[in-house]
């Protein structure tokens, strides 16, 4: 065993927890939380890990940006042809991490997915840089390249196509929306004794919160 590693560890003791302070609408807490890590001046505090995984069980995750969320989910953009996008298609289900380790705050979600509407990823495609929206057309996401070179010379390749006019969304990138089941926020606390408070969705859309051993 490495003990350099295994000696690394940090006390948490920022902030605490309760049940009964906490907002029962999971929704209404996600974005206190989440406006106090934009007040931090957090790097990217929209990061968060997308767990998918295939209809056998084979799972995989990757860091990706929330670009929307509200009462019905949590939303991120993608080629839907990519790794996570084939594997949401074959079994709509994942997970989300958030890990906001200055506010010694974890934010764990699990739901069923969902693609956006054509509307929503229209609007949110309008959003992006015009380079980002070459990107999406220029780039075979998640397939095998022989070189760098060759996906310069394809986005170069649209830059010319679509010079002087809008960029149209490709057919193949949109939104997905994960509509959570369960909602888990952290709180880190000392002695490893963390405050863990879940939500969990009832079957007339209210939701149960329970407290979870750390």
């Amino acid at each position: 065993m490495d003990k350099n590693i295994a000696n690394l560890r940090k006390d948490y003791t920022l902030q605490y927890l309760s049940q009964k302070e906490i907002n029962p609408n999971p929704f209404i807490q996600f974005k206190f939380w989440f406006d106090q890590a934009l007040a931090a001046q957090l790097t990217e505090p929209n990061a968060m890990t997308l767990a998918t995984s295939t209809p056998d069980g084979k799972p995989s995750a990757r860091m990706v940006l929330l670009k929307n969320f509200d009462e019905r989910g949590f939303v991120l953009f993608t080629n839907y042809n990519s790794h996570k996008g084939q594997e949401l298609a074959e079994n709509p289900h994942a997970a989300l991490v958030f890990w906001w380790a200055e506010l010694e705050r974890q934010v764990r979600i699990v739901g069923t997915v969902e693609k956006t509407s054509t509307e929503e990823s229209d609007g949110y495609f309008e959003m992006r840089p015009p380079h980002s929206r070459l990107g999406a057309w220029a780039s075979n996401q998640s397939e095998v390249i022989a070189g760098r070179e060759v996906l310069e010379r394809q986005w170069q390749e649209f830059q010319l196509k679509y010079e002087n006019q809008e960029v149209p969304r490709p057919p193949h990138w949109g939104g997905f929306r994960v509509v959570p089941q369960e909602i888990e926020f952290w709180q880190g606390r000392s002695s490893r004794l963390h405050d863990r408070l879940l939500y969990i969705r009832l079957d007339d859309g209210g939701w149960q919160i329970k407290r979870l051993y750390p």
